[in-house]
């Protein structure tokens, strides 16, 4: 007679902890490590974090993730210590922060934790974590590549720029006074025409993608994202031309960029002085600096307002829009600062008979007491798979509408900065 043996199941190995003063603090995080992981993590303090990373039982972990937040700021030493002991044991880090300084996030991130979430926690942001961690164990970090190795049109721009100075580049930063009104895909459009409007000879024209949490200019150009963009933000005070030359690549050898970082970043981040120091690199090496600016107002964007010869506002005919330009206005006049140098752009203008959107556009303009200099067509389907596909409207779309309208800007800024030369000579 056989007997039937219970067995007991194992226990799920724990693959995965949260490291915090007190997990209690964030209770958005216990939820989404439970929904994510179920039973196979656990949580430590700051003092068993230490301790179990030395055990062998750390080894079944494939991640930690840090939660800390203000008031851990005059703990940091011992925070960076478990990051460090972390990254030896082959531990992946992902840190979560809430209203930490910049000073501090930028030290935990310099220590090498793997991706940064912001708290509270964004819906499903730590799945998305998890995730990219997943993929970077299946494809393991390369050595940065070269340029051959990169995508077709893309290239180092170490080889091709030669930091020269002696320039003075016109700065022309995009600020979208509303998600979605096109600022991207102007600044891209816009350094593309410029940096091709002659066969030869033409203006050196970098565009520097400024939005350092969703800047999407590598998307629209197919550039990878280069880890030196990141050491060159966070050490501006020891910039040269070399280190400047090394974070920016070339979009089919005409065009010099510098994308966003590979990681989200906290846009204060960079100080004004951090912006200036960018700034006046470029200007000194290109006769033109385009800037896609993140919608949000920040510390530095007096810095970038300060340096423009002209600031261009996207807007759209819609109520938004109206409002955002309005406080915009409000905060610039309050703050003492030139609003004049805003030219206003309306992206999916009116078509030429459609009389009640005119008239929409001009009371617009008379509420907000503005000019609205430039209006660009609706370009539909064919913008939005010009940027899927990583081109400018110049490769994929030459006859739209909306090309021809950046190409007739292009061309009247190329002019007047050649007549403004001519005049200095």
């Amino acid at each position: 007679m056989s007997s039937a043996v219970l067995l007991k199941p194992e226990p799920a190995p724990i693959v995965a902890c949260t490291i915090s003063r007190d997990v209690a603090n964030f209770d958005l995080l216990i939820e989404d490590m439970e929904a994510e992981l179920g039973e196979s993590w656990g949580d430590l303090s700051f003092e068993d974090a230490a301790i179990f990373l030395t055990q062998p039982e750390a080894e079944t972990l494939e991640f930690v993730a840090i939660a800390v937040n203000s008031e851990d700021e005059h703990d940091l030493a011992r925070i960076s210590g478990i990051i460090t002991t972390a990254k030896e044991k082959g531990v992946r880090v992902i840190l979560i922060a809430e209203e930490v300084s910049p000073i501090a996030l930028h030290q935990l991130l310099r220590l090498g934790a793997d991706d940064f979430v912001p708290y509270p926690l964004p819906e499903g942001a730590l799945h998305e974590a998890i995730e990219r961690l997943a993929q970077a164990e299946v494809l393991p970090a390369a050595p940065e590549m070269p340029a051959h190795d990169e995508p077709s049109h893309a290239t180092a721009a170490d080889a091709d720029f030669k930091a020269t100075g002696g320039k003075d580049g016109t700065v022309l930063p995009v600020h979208g006074l509303a998600g979605g009104t096109g600022a991207t895909t102007f600044a891209v459009n816009l350094a593309w025409e410029l940096a091709t409007i002659e066969k030869k000879g033409g203006p050196r024209v970098c565009l520097l993608d400024f939005d350092f949490q969703y800047g999407s200019v590598s998307t629209y150009l197919d550039l990878p994202r280069r880890e030196a963009v990141f050491e060159l933000l966070q050490d501006t005070a020891h910039m040269d031309a070399e280190s400047f030359s090394h974070a920016l690549l070339t979009f089919n050898d005409r065009l010099f960029v510098l994308t966003a970082p590979a990681d989200m970043l906290p846009l204060d981040i960079v100080t004004s002085e951090d912006i200036n120091r960018i700034i006046d690199m470029a200007r000194a090496n290109f006769d033109f600096v385009i800037i896609d600016m993140p919608s949000t107002v920040v510390q530095w964007t007096e810095a970038v307002l300060s340096q423009a010869h002209i600031y261009f506002a996207m807007l759209e005919l819609d109520m938004r829009s109206a409002q955002n330009a309005l406080r915009m206005i409000r905060a610039l006049k309050t703050e003492g600062l030139p609003a004049e140098k805003l030219r206003y752009v309306l992206n999916r203008a009116p078509k030429f008979t459609d009389l009640t959107g005119k008239s929409r556009v001009r009371r617009l303009a008379e509420s907000l007491d503005i000019a609205i200099e430039l209006q660009l067509a609706d370009g539909g389907k064919q913008i939005t798979q010009a940027n899927d596909h990583g081109l400018p409207l110049a490769e994929t779309a030459a006859k739209a509408l909306l090309r021809k309208e950046i190409q007739k800007l292009a061309r009247s800024l190329y002019d007047l900065n050649r007549a403004a030369e001519s005049g200095r000579g």
